[in-house]
């Protein structure tokens, strides 16, 4: 076969003509890793339970499959400390199974799902990632359909980077030829009983096998390349969470909203300082009904204001004693899903802070990377100034701390 790519026109194989007969077809979707590397700051959810566009990952990867009615079953493999998240998802069909807990990796978590399947003796099974919330019917009609005449079929879309090899990653060694290489998606599917028995195998060898084709291809089974797309999106990093957003919105037309924020706080007795999610040494500490992060309010509220929504006051009234003490990172990250849940995203953040000490130099790095782990941002689109007022005024007397901030995001366009 040629190179595949996207259609926008369905596959042979989907959902509207595939017709499966007697073979009975399961899925696994694999979501038993903790999802640390997409987690942000003030968002304690795994990455396969955050929301994209108001709807969990894991809820939106596995209504993909059960929107199909060739979907016999399917069962979900879950980290053991996850089952709570799991049942808050709500989800209900009779075809999706309890929950199977996960193994130390995703091999052995593939072949749990795999062993839980073996009463049912499915025909076929497809086993997806998680953290693909986007795959479509036609790449997944189009694996089913390969399944006719091969043992295996795998999801791919061309690479179009020019790929370099290097044997110690200082210098390059070779170029490949890229028109002979693929980049791999899921769902990946099998004939049932020839996984299973190569799953089983290889879970005895001392090597780890980084996805279930590269099991069929060293047990020797033949495996089918079909077509991929650019929107099956596999969410690893923060950022990749806006790439998806934008994706679920379609080509809307986007607007670019700006807002400003602006706060201050006096100190009080203390040792330490709270400032762009840091906790900073100092003879005092800032006085507020939350953890008085003047830096975060002031990015809060800038967010708020790009959106129209008001400020931190109306959304965490300081009338409100389940907010006191509270860390600034929760304000922040509903700002920040606010933003989500309009199908829109921060573009870039600007924060000044006025103060005599302490010094906020030294931490601007790490405060970046905080900011940026909550807002789902690269730390390259935020920008900390710090300033004093040249001993004037409260800031001066070093009294208290202003912060100052402008947001920039980008919104469907409204009427």
């Amino acid at each position: 076969m040629g190179p595949p790519v996207d259609h926008a026109a369905p596959l042979r194989g989907s959902c509207e003509t595939t017709m499966t007969g007697s073979r009975t077809i399961a899925v696994i979707v694999v979501a038993a890793g903790r999802g640390e590397r997409a987690t942000v700051s003030g968002d304690p959810n795994p990455k396969q339970y955050r929301l994209l566009a108001g709807k969990p990952v894991l809820s939106r990867t596995i209504e993909a499959f059960l929107a199909r009615e060739d979907i016999a079953w399917l069962v979900p493999v879950i980290h053991a400390e996850q089952l709570d998240r799991y049942a808050a998802l709500g989800l209900a069909d009779p075809r999706l199974l309890g929950p199977v807990t996960g193994g130390a990796n995703r091999q052995a978590s593939v072949l749990a799902g795999l062993t839980a399947l073996g009463p049912k003796r499915p025909d076929l099974v497809l086993i997806q990632d998680a953290a693909r919330p986007l795959v479509s019917a036609e790449v997944i009609g189009g694996v089913i359909e390969a399944l006719r005449t091969s043992d295996a079929a795998l999801p791919v879309v061309p690479v179009t980077d020019t790929i370099k090899r290097s044997a110690d990653g200082h210098t390059v060694l070779a170029t490949e030829d890229r028109h002979t290489l693929f980049a791999a998606q899921t769902p990946q599917g099998f004939r049932f009983p020839q996984i299973l028995s190569a799953h089983l195998r290889a879970g005895r060898m001392p090597r780890e096998f980084t996805d279930d084709a590269a099991i069929a291809e060293w047990a020797g089974l033949t495996v089918a390349l079909t077509p991929g797309s650019t929107r099956n999106i596999k969410i690893t990093h923060p950022e990749d969470f806006a790439r998806a957003e934008r994706l679920v919105g379609g080509e809307k037309t986007m607007e670019t909203r700006v807002g400003t924020g602006f706060d201050v706080h006096p100190f009080e007795a203390g040792s330490s300082v709270w400032l762009g999610g840091l906790e900073i040494a100092h003879s005092a500490k800032l006085k507020g009904h939350s953890d008085a992060d003047v830096a975060l309010h002031a990015l809060t509220d800038a967010i708020y204001g790009a959106l129209g929504e008001g400020d931190i006051g109306k959304h965490f009234p300081p009338s409100d004693p389940q907010w006191k003490g509270a860390a600034s990172s929760i304000f922040l990250a509903h700002a920040v899903g606010l933003v989500a849940g309009r199908q829109g995203r921060i573009v870039n953040l600007d924060l000044t802070i006025v103060c005599e000490a302490p010094r906020i130099g030294p931490h601007v790095e790490a405060m970046k990377a905080v900011i940026g782990g909550i807002c789902g941002i690269s730390s390259r689109r935020i920008a900390i100034k710090a300033t004093t007022s040249e001993q004037l005024g409260f800031t001066g007397r070093g009294e208290g701390i202003v912060a100052m901030a402008s947001a920039s995001i980008e919104l469907p366009r409204e009427d």
